[in-house]
């Protein structure tokens, strides 16, 4: 695989943290560029570890893994979201409910995964192609960092405009990606 393909590739595959990003930013009270960086990290690394690790899977049972895989972002992602929309919904005093600077490291570890669960699926296809795995997790990794961040960072300006329904809408945005992933795979979405 070329470079141009392989960008192409790294930047598509960052599209679902870069979304779930702006939500996770809108929902913050002011997030600073060291809370986007510290989130597109964590992002950036699940999302270059799963490839390699259906790259692995790939190798040895991939038609077991492909049939489920979508199903299991689906649920996790589905599970955020619902989170994130009951917490939005409470009824929250105006302080409080803008007084969060910053998301709990498992909480987006487990958006990561559910976000790149996708990329582990292509890490299967990669293991029937002659590319080097390595740079193609880490031009994934390095792209899913750069646009997770900066998904935090317009996050931050969003979040004001909308208040306590920020995070309301970064609920349903999780939700989306889910039903998205779960709706590609079963064939409705080309």
């Amino acid at each position: 695989m070329n470079l141009s393909a392989t960008l192409i590739l790294a930047f598509g595959m960052s599209m679902d943290a870069f979304a779930a990003s702006i939500g996770k930013g809108a929902s913050l009270h002011r997030p600073h560029f060291r809370e986007a960086l510290r989130t597109g990290l964590i992002f950036g690394i699940i999302e270059a570890i799963t490839p390699l690790i259906g790259w692995g899977i790939g190798l040895v049972a991939s038609k077991y893994i492909m049939a489920w895989d979508h199903w299991v972002a689906f649920t996790l992602l589905f599970i955020l979201g619902a989170r994130m929309i009951m917490e939005g919904l409470k009824n929250k005093p105006q302080e409080e409910a803008t007084t969060q600077s910053r998301h709990g490291f498992w909480i987006l570890a487990a958006t990561a995964i559910g976000t790149s669960l996708d990329a582990m699926a292509i890490g299967v296809g990669l293991a029937f192609l002659q590319v080097n795995i390595i740079h193609t997790a880490l031009a994934i990794g390095l792209a899913t960092t750069i646009m997770a961040t900066i998904g935090i960072l317009l996050g931050r300006f969003i979040g004001p405009l909308l208040g306590r329904w920020a995070e309301v809408l970064g609920g349903v945005v999780l939700i989306g990606i889910g039903c998205n992933i779960l709706l590609e795979h079963l064939g409705y979405l080309s």
